[in-house]
């Protein structure tokens, strides 16, 4: 039962070496099974079971030892203690880690004293495999390397706190920014994004076309307003309109859609296509900034959850989040593109760094960002600011 639990864990109960299997028949009584699992009898007394443990502790070949006791007639009528046998070790501190399953204890997890420090005793065997597996995966997480946090060209920090200053000081219980100040936030910390132009009428957005792209140039138009339904998504974008007629129609449908709510336009010219991908900031009352990445656009049917990592980011953490099945399904071809992972990879440690510059940032939304081969795009950001107060999460608060 204790092996199948371990396995179906994800650990592994390896066959014990050959010398190791002898001494342990010569520590044992007779009858005892020395193959994995071990199978030390009713008749095991409580020093060759102290004598067995230390030496599966010492032997290079195992990481962990599981021992399981189920208490019997002849333990009791001997005074063996085999609970005893787990806690004094002959050694000073046993070099693997022992856990201990006692069947007819009637705490979950508890903690037994013992040489040189503790061992944990559960009441099931799954409890202490599953332990055992977050251990496992716990070592190997702090084994790696622990990554840089790389200096990044193009950073204006004092330009952006100067702008939440003025935002925060007009508005003072926070708020959205508008498309401008967005964009001008975005451009203080490198990201990359198209040119654009807002624009309030027909006339204006046909005239925000042709400067940008040229008389026969394809542009985007999407509507902003601060009365714009949340979720208005694909419904507020307009794509591949070529001409001064394809504009102003466009806009027009736009208005029809959106009404008052709509206060303008913004005009782009399209992007190299690329997978799409959603990104950004969401802030933490416990655990601070969370930077996010996961699918987007029409790949991202229905939405699901993105990828995240607490800044600040390494570039290993950066990696990591793009290696996420969220994110490497996409990024790997399969829907039919490649993706400047580099690009990407950089878009994240920027987020990271305004993160960590702003703590009034109480969520930064890339609604859309486009990853082609040659470079990576910001589209439709959404940025939120709350005045920031220091306080505990945790302590209680009368309402």
């Amino acid at each position: 039962m204790a092996a199948d639990a371990c396995q179906a864990a994800g650990l592994t109960v390896l066959e014990l070496p050959a010398a190791l299997t002898a001494e342990l028949v010569g520590l044992l009584p007779h009858g005892a099974q020395a193959t994995n699992p071990v199978d030390v009898t009713v008749a095991v007394s409580e020093p060759a079971l102290r004598a067995c443990v230390d030496r599966l502790a010492a032997h290079g070949a195992l990481d962990a030892v599981m021992v399981v006791l189920v208490p019997t007639a002849l333990s009791e009528a001997t005074g063996d203690d085999l609970v005893r046998a787990l806690t004094q070790s002959t050694t000073i501190r046993r070099s693997r880690t022992v856990t201990a399953v006692l069947l007819d204890q009637p705490e979950p997890v508890r903690l037994l004293h013992a040489t040189g420090g503790a061992v944990p005793a559960y009441s099931a065997p799954h409890s202490a495999a599953r332990a055992l597996a977050h251990a496992a995966a716990r070592g190997r997480w702090l084994a790696q390397p622990s990554g840089t946090t790389p200096e990044l060209p193009d950073i204006d920090t004092a330009g952006a706190h100067a702008l939440v200053d003025a935002f925060l000081a007009v508005n003072p219980h926070g708020g959205r920014l508008d498309p401008e100040a967005c964009s001008e936030l975005l451009d203080r910390y490198g990201i990359p994004r198209p040119p654009e132009a807002r624009a309030d009428g027909e006339q204006s957005a046909a005239e925000a076309a042709v400067r940008l792209t040229g008389p026969r140039g394809h542009v985007a138009l999407t509507a902003y307003g601060p009365g714009l339904p949340p979720g208005s998504g694909h419904d507020a974008v307009l794509l591949g309109l070529v001409g001064e007629t394809e504009v102003r129609a466009a806009y027009r449908e736009l208005k029809s859609r959106f009404g008052d709510a709509m206060t303008g336009v913004l005009v782009r010219p399209m992007v190299e296509r690329g997978i799409e991908l959603i990104s950004g900031i969401k802030q933490d009352d416990v655990f601070g900034p969370l930077i996010l990445c996961g699918p987007g656009g029409i790949t991202c049917d229905p939405p699901a959850e993105p990828a995240a990592q607490l800044a600040p980011l390494t570039e290993r953490d950066a990696r990591a989040m793009l290696a996420d099945p969220r994110c490497s399904s996409l990024l790997l071809g399969r829907h039919g593109g490649s993706a400047d992972i580099e690009g990407l990879k950089t878009l994240l440690l920027r987020l990271s760094r305004m993160a960590e510059d702003l703590p009034q940032l109480a969520e930064a939304a890339l609604v859309t960002v486009v990853a082609g081969p040659s470079g990576v795009t910001a589209l439709d950001a959404r940025i939120r600011l709350l005045p920031h107060l220091v306080h505990d999460p945790y302590l209680r608060r009368l309402r």
